[in-house]
């Protein structure tokens, strides 16, 4: 807990903005970073299609998770044959 607080008062100080300010903005990025993780997850599910998924997040995060789903799975693939 003691890096946290140190974070947010070295933060604060550095933005000139109160603590309450950073705190708000860590929780919209938080939110921010795990609705596109979520969203990601239902493309790669299948459950939303790909279109859907570059509306709600952009297509450069997409891309990314494809490739590294690809990735991934040539993993697998090779640790299936050794």
């Amino acid at each position: 807990m003691v890096n946290v607080l140190t974070y947010l008062e070295t933060i604060a100080r550095e933005t000139h903005k109160t603590e309450s300010e950073i705190m708000a903005l860590a929780l919209e990025t938080g939110l921010r970073q795990l609705w596109r993780e979520r969203t990601l997850a239902r493309y790669l599910h299948k459950e939303i299609s790909r279109e859907e998924a570059i509306k709600a997040v952009g297509i450069d995060w997409v891309e990314l998770a494809e490739r590294q789903h690809q990735a991934m799975m040539e993993d697998l693939a090779w640790a299936r044959r050794n």
